[in-house]
């Protein structure tokens, strides 16, 4: 099989399946460990019988709804690469937003908390581009934090990372900066979604009947760890904003505001603890 009849056969399997081309092309690329561009200049190059294999197989669980990056176990983020697996949430560039706010808020050798960190990707962004800060990100699932910690070795990011389910193990406190993109879909909703997402872990998803548990959670308890008139960033989902806002004023947070995404949906919450 030619690099172009295994294009051509990939795209047909996929049948109706989302974005199928990019996928397709991604796959092959992975398993034959080049880059997208390189199939098009080498369009008649015969696979190997491993590459063959590989490509079928990953078919295959494409198929099945297996999102690509869990196949190739990588995503592209921030100008960077990290690893991701069935274990972890996979990173979407509206999140791009959240970390990129942190980044203008956060100043030289302030202290930053990643909460719900997940793969890693916000802490060790933010470790990346903030000199001399010292960035701590915690979560509360295992597995998680082996992904987070290779990717902070892999992206040479310093980073304290701490196993704890919210606050309840962070013996840190006086930061400058907390930063979170918690679960926020409301249970019931899951089942609707589509099927690739449902392949991602639940724990980083399922945010309670009413998708807002833990941002009322974090909204009360961030106080006792954040410094006088310290920030809290929130990503929220595109229909939160009123809700999320209702439940920082009540926990007498300051300066709110709202930023949107590049589709223009509200998705990042700023905030300031009280002097």
């Amino acid at each position: 099989m030619k690099v172009q009849e295994a294009i051509v056969f990939g795209i047909k399997q996929l049948g109706n399946i989302d974005e199928k081309v990019i996928k397709v092309k991604l796959l092959l690329a992975f398993c034959m460990n080049v880059n997208k561009e390189y199939l098009v200049i080498h369009n008649n190059q015969e696979l190997t019988e491993l590459e063959q294999k590989n490509f079928e197989n990953g078919i295959e669980q494409l198929k099945n709804n297996v999102p690509i990056q869990y196949i190739t176990g990588t995503q592209e983020f921030f100008g960077m690469k990290f690893l991701v697996n069935k274990n972890v949430l996979i990173p979407r560039s509206d999140t791009e937003i959240l970390v990129q706010e942190a980044i203008n808020i956060a100043k030289e050798k302030d202290r930053i908390l990643d909460l719900c960190t997940g793969s890693g990707i916000i802490g060790i962004c933010i470790s990346k581009k903030v000199k001399n800060s010292e960035v701590f990100a915690s979560d509360i699932d295992e597995k998680a934090l082996d992904v987070a910690k290779e990717n902070a070795q892999n992206n040479n990011a310093k980073i304290k990372f701490i196993k704890s389910n919210l606050f309840e193990q962070i013996d840190e406190n006086n930061f400058d900066v907390i930063v979170s993109n918690p679960p926020y879909i409301e249970t019931e909703t899951i089942n609707t979604l589509d099927e690739q997402v449902k392949k991602e872990p639940i724990i980083a998803l399922d945010g309670g009947n009413d998708g807002l548990y833990f941002y009322k959670k974090i909204a009360k308890e961030a106080k006792k760890f954040l410094k006088p008139e310290g920030f809290l960033l929130l990503e929220i989902g595109y229909n939160q904003k009123e809700n999320v806002i209702k439940i920082l004023k009540n926990e007498n947070y300051i300066e709110i505001k709202c930023v949107k995404d590049l589709s223009s949906n509200d998705r990042v919450i700023i905030c300031k603890k009280e002097k």
